[in-house]
């Protein structure tokens, strides 16, 4: 009997269940972000801009580990703020940056959640982001780079996940 209470209550515990509680669920003015947006998103009009570092814009995946948690980074930048926003794959950022038409650094004081994402390097996504000292557009891609090292691509739109060998 013991043994059934015990995984009862950690199952309850483990539903994170809101019920009973009165914060709100969320703020209903505010539009929800979406981590992994359906195809109807990617080809809303509003992501036809290729012109100017601000909007969102969604990693252009290289590795099947840049996808392992099935959640494409993103990154929303406030030119008018220098703020930044986004998610890591794992975890959601914000934070500030600097930039001119062609330089482009983030502020190491990037604000982070705290999930665990086991197999997924959020550690090397992370570094590479800080190196970033310059980007620049071309054929609709954000390029960020380090001196001349290209450090990853993003795109307005949701690219399709790395192919595999895997049969």
């Amino acid at each position: 009997m013991k043994t059934h209470t015990i995984i009862l209550a950690l199952g309850l515990l483990a539903c994170n269940n809101q019920a009973g509680s009165n914060q709100p669920a969320g703020d209903s003015t505010a539009a929800p972000l979406i981590d992994t947006p359906s195809e109807a998103t990617a080809a809303d009009t509003s992501f036809k801009d290729t012109t100017s570092l601000a909007g969102t814009w969604f990693l252009q995946p290289v590795l099947t580990s840049d996808t392992a948690t099935g959640k494409i980074p993103r990154l929303q930048f406030d030119v008018n703020n220098k703020q930044f926003s986004g998610h890591t794959g794992c975890n959601s950022m914000s934070g500030t940056f600097e930039f001119t038409d062609s330089s482009l650094v983030f502020n190491k004081g990037i604000r982070m959640t705290k999930m665990a994402c086991v197999g997924y390097n959020e550690k090397a996504f992370l570094e590479n982001l800080l190196r970033t000292d310059r980007y620049h557009l071309e054929n609709g891609m954000l390029i960020l780079l380090f001196g001349e090292t290209e450090l990853s691509r993003w795109t307005r739109k949701v690219a399709p996940k790395p192919v595999t060998n895997k049969t």
